[in-house]
């Protein structure tokens, strides 16, 4: 699909987003020993095949869905889940649309970016209430605020909107802006390069290679979507409304339970995870994960949505010219119909 340009030919800030969420690449088929194989599992014992697309490789952002496969929570709500691991640009809402997968995990602001595209994609249950996106600095950068950060190097992800957002606030003024790799490795022999990265794994990565950090949460600025949030098709909502009720219910239970004994599940993404991921990893992730997700130390906070913060992040988006408000509504985005547990 061409990017949209602006009179002068550039791309706008809409069209890089776009063009970033829409460069898809057909990631290998990697399922986990507990869920079966093939991308549609065969339904067995008069349980419901569902398919779940994760959006990156399976992390401690994906704890829940791993808890409620490898505990027997979804088999006891009649469903068999496989999941579908993600990586690199994870087409997710091609995934849905094509019904190659009937559920995934993305992010709150990815939901609305879907639904500039066209895709009926609706957020269900929202497992991580603040984001752990953040800027990584080294602790003798000399930066311990975002106002220091003039005259460092970012390395991250072009065409993502927490970018925009920075930018529009001006923390990233005369901060050279360079592409990140998937590594904190320039960190190492540079005070002065920051990256973009998720408080629930990058830090204890920099100290296990000797380095002291500081993270800058972007949510502490007011840019806030949320995470890990589990999300499925209009369709689906209407037509299999049962379905995603289990689906709900089941996800639900599984950070619920992950979020107090994360061993079991870690012990299944570890398993999936074929990219350096480590047993330590995953127990400081699911660590760092609890406050981030029950943010006032209640279990029953995890899931839920309000119509307040989804309106908030689409009037956010629209400010940074990334959403037409006559195109994308906030209560097109999510339904809280089945968090009614």
């Amino acid at each position: 699909m061409n990017s949209p340009q602006n009179v002068a030919g550039s791309p706008t800030p809409v069209s890089r987003l776009l063009a970033s969420v829409a460069k898809c690449t057909v990631a290998c088929v990697l399922l986990l020993q507990t869920t079966g194989c093939g991308r549609q599992p065969e339904a067995t014992d008069g349980l419901q095949a569902i398919s779940v697309q994760l959006n990156w490789y399976p992390e401690v952002e994906h704890g829940g869905v791993y808890q409620s496969v490898v505990d027997g929570t979804y088999r006891s709500l009649d469903l068999q889940v496989a999941i579908e691991p993600g990586g690199r640009a994870t087409p997710i809402a091609p995934e849905l649309e094509m019904e190659r997968s009937q559920f995934a995990i993305t992010n709150a602001d990815d939901v609305v970016l879907f639904r500039v595209q066209g895709a009926d994609v609706v957020a269900v249950a929202a497992a991580v209430q603040n984001h752990p996106r953040c800027i990584l600095v080294r602790a003798d950068s000399g930066v311990m605020e975002w106002s220091d950060l003039a005259g460092m190097t970012l390395q991250r992800q072009a065409g993502r909107a927490f970018l925009d957002f920075l930018e529009q606030r001006g923390h990233l003024n005369d901060v050279r802006q360079v592409p990140y790799h998937g590594s904190i490795a320039g960190m190492l022999t540079d005070p002065k390069v920051a990256v973009q990265a998720y408080s629930v794994a990058e830090p204890l990565i920099a100290q296990q290679q000797g380095l002291e950090v500081k993270t800058l949460m972007v949510s502490d600025l007011g840019w806030n979507p949320y995470s890990s949030v589990l999300v499925t098709t209009g369709d689906m909502i209407r037509d299999q409304p049962e379905v995603v009720r289990a689906m709900v219910k089941g996800t639900v239970d599984g950070w619920r339970q992950y979020l107090q004994s994360p061993d079991e599940a870690n012990a299944a993404i570890l398993q999936a995870n074929q990219h350096g991921m480590t047993a330590e990893a995953l127990q400081f992730g699911a660590e760092q994960m609890r406050p981030l997700a029950m943010p006032n130390g209640d279990l029953d906070e995890v899931g839920q949505m309000t119509s307040e913060r989804w309106t908030e992040l689409v009037q956010q988006m629209s400010e940074l010219g990334l959403v037409d408000l006559e195109k994308v509504q906030p209560s097109d985005c999510f339904t809280t119909e089945f968090l009614q547990l």
